[in-house]
């Protein structure tokens, strides 16, 4: 996999380069944990760092700057920026708890977010990039989430963005909750911020529950089931399959 540096001044190059030499170093160690445990066989053709600006106006209209086109990933390392966009989803709400998480948001939860497009690439998914996928793409973009943050946070890491996104979850239920988990694809990055955030939280928090307590911990025996249902022909949606609230 190659590493691109797409910045429009060797300042901003600069600014960036201890952050984006880090990153590179603990993706290496990442990879060697997905090639091992999780099927991770073919790598993309590159991770490109690159500006939020420039990720989501010129390499795409989505506005997170952190997304596998093809086979290449996208992703701005500036911290700062995440801060902000991560206060930005919260509509204006009055968490001041939660306003402080995102204010001090660190700089190993940033890397989990490199860690989730490397993950996307792993074999034991069943869609492909380059087609619509319908049914489960909840179930990728929950693991691409857990994962990594099972994997690369602390304890008292993991259980603080757990413990932020349930809220989240609960706070906004009232306002997109009527759609169905089966619903996340390519549609919903039509909506405002916090309705794309909201399916990623909640694919999450679905994902947590399917591993911790419905499998007892056992990753595998998760995806072994997710493969039964697509091998057996989808004849079902995945939320019902695995018996998940949608």
């Amino acid at each position: 996999m190659k590493t691109i540096y797409s910045f429009e001044s060797v300042k901003a190059y600069e600014k960036y380069q201890g952050i984006t030499e880090s990153f590179n170093k603990r993706l290496l160690d990442y990879q060697k944990v997905m090639e091992k445990d999780f099927a991770l066989t073919e790598l993309p053709k590159a991770f490109v760092w690159t500006s939020a600006e420039l990720a989501t106006t010129v390499f795409s209209e989505v506005p997170i700057p952190a997304f596998t086109n093809k086979d290449v990933i996208y992703m701005s390392p500036d911290l700062a920026e995440w801060r902000q966009l991560f206060l930005k989803q919260l509509d204006g709400k009055d968490l001041p708890h939660i306003e402080q998480f995102y204010a001090n948001y660190s700089e190993n939860q940033l890397f989990t977010i490199a860690a989730h497009e490397l993950t996307h690439h792993s074999d034991l998914f069943e869609d492909e990039f380059d087609v619509e996928r319908d049914d489960s793409i909840w179930f990728e973009e929950g693991m691409c989430e857990y994962l990594p943050r099972k994997l690369l946070l602390s304890p008292s890491e993991f259980n603080e963005i757990t413990a932020v996104e349930s809220e989240l979850v609960k706070v906004f239920t009232e306002d997109y909750g009527m759609r169905s988990l089966n619903e996340f694809g390519n549609a919903s990055y039509l909506g405002s911020l916090s309705s794309i955030m909201f399916d990623y939280w909640r694919s999450f928090l679905v994902v947590k529950e399917l591993v911790e307590d419905q499998f007892d911990n056992d990753i595998q025996a998760v995806f072994e089931q997710y493969k039964r249902w697509h091998g057996d022909g989808r004849k079902m949606p995945l939320t019902v399959f695995f018996g998940v609230a949608e």
